[in-house]
């Protein structure tokens, strides 16, 4: 599981998911990428099993980018617990996500490879997905200004 080494502080405020991904919003690495459509956290097993799901249909061939880490750790209380007594332990690490982030990238394979493998692993996510190709992307920021 991806998770970070060390931390400034243990445990954090929720926060808010509001707006659209200012930054990681493009294709960098590779030639096709999941873009995030909702927010939402995802889990880093999420992240992981998008990871798996893709590098085994493409048989380990091409390359795999994973554009969002798990940063944020995420606390709950025991079951059948009163209230108060302070904050829950840590229990999972998620990445926030907002709509417009690219969270994936593939290269190195074929246009069709590459959709069906990112396909795969859109369906391991909590999250509503599409699909895109660098050009998909560059034409719709010309397209916006």
């Amino acid at each position: 599981m991806l998770m970070p080494k060390r931390v400034k502080r243990r445990k954090q405020f929720r926060g808010s998911m509001k707006g659209t991904a200012q930054r990681g919003n493009t294709i960098t690495y590779g030639e096709y990428g999941i873009v995030a459509l909702e927010p939402a956290w995802i889990k880093s097993n999420q992240i992981e099993a998008a990871r798996i799901a893709m590098t085994r249909y493409i048989k380990r061939g091409g390359q795999v980018w994973i554009k969002i880490f798990p940063d944020k750790p995420v606390t709950t209380k025991p079951a059948e617990t009163r209230m108060g007594s302070g904050k829950g332990t840590l229990e999972y690490w998620v990445a926030v996500v907002k709509p417009g982030r690219v969270m994936f990238e593939i290269s190195g394979v074929p246009e069709e490879v590459a959709k069906e493998a990112l396909r795969l692993a859109t369906h391991k996510l909590p999250v509503k997905c599409k699909v895109v190709s660098r050009a998909d992307l560059e034409g719709g920021d010309n397209s916006e200004n």
